[in-house]
């Protein structure tokens, strides 16, 4: 049964995007950001979850949300499934992601994509990599957008501890704005790499803002990192 419903929600999945993608790609450039945003990104996400609701019996509850500033800040999130990747962008508008430049040559998706302005790097180079992502994100936050980083890098299985790779710090302490540390529980639900889904209820934290201004990267991560480890060993028992 819990394939069955897995099926289900991904063939909705995949027909929605590609359906909402094409509409995006024909109306999106007329807008302006924070409406392209709301337009395109809110009007995939929001359905996509609202489907897995209804097939997989997947609901989330979150605690936190009042920490989320009202001016850009820089969200470093949790990464074990393809579930906060969604929900994520449903938090603020207008918002950035730091993504794979190759995921922007995806047909209609990548090309709606596109026109929200993600952080798109090339993760062959490193060194390369983290001079776009600071030249970017200090270009999207002084644009009123919000930036999101995944900076474990990869979706880890639930109780698999991560190392933050710099880029999210070293932008933070290059701006000297606010980070916000998001943790949750989805890879127990939603399991990275795997086709079946479990019903349940994802809990999500989000933290007070960490003030980065004068520290330096190293300094932001093992703030932000510590912060994580403590909230994930208590979500992960829930």
């Amino acid at each position: 049964m819990l394939a069955l419903r897995s099926f289900v929600f991904y063939l909705g999945y995949v027909v929605w995007s590609a359906t909402w993608s094409s509409l995006a790609v024909l109306v999106g450039w007329t807008l302006p950001l924070k409406r392209r945003y709301e337009f395109i990104i809110g009007g995939w996400t929001r359905p996509a979850l609202f489907w897995l609701a209804a097939t997989c019996g997947i609901r989330w509850r979150v605690s936190g949300r009042e920490h989320i500033p009202t001016v850009p800040c820089i969200f470093l999130v949790k990464h074990q499934s393809n579930w906060e990747t969604l929900w994520t962008q449903t938090l603020v508008a207008p918002q950035t992601t730091l993504i794979k430049r190759e995921l922007l040559r995806i047909p209609l998706w990548g090309w709606a994509f596109a026109m929200v302005k993600p952080i798109a790097i090339d993760r062959s180079n490193p060194r390369t990599a983290l001079r776009q992502l600071i030249e970017q994100g200090k270009d999207r936050l002084a644009r009123g957008m919000y930036v999101t980083l995944f900076p474990e890098g990869t979706r880890l299985a639930p109780g698999t501890p991560g190392k933050f790779y710099r880029g999210g710090a070293a932008l933070a302490a290059a701006t000297g704005l606010p980070v916000v540390v998001i943790a949750h529980n989805a890879g127990h639900f939603w399991p990275a790499r795997q086709f079946i889904k479990h019903p349940g209820t994802i809990h999500v934290e989000i933290s007070k803002p960490f003030p980065t201004d004068g520290k330096t990267s190293k300094e932001i991560n093992m703030l932000c990192e510590e912060w994580l480890r403590q909230t994930m060993a208590r979500l992960e028992s829930v």
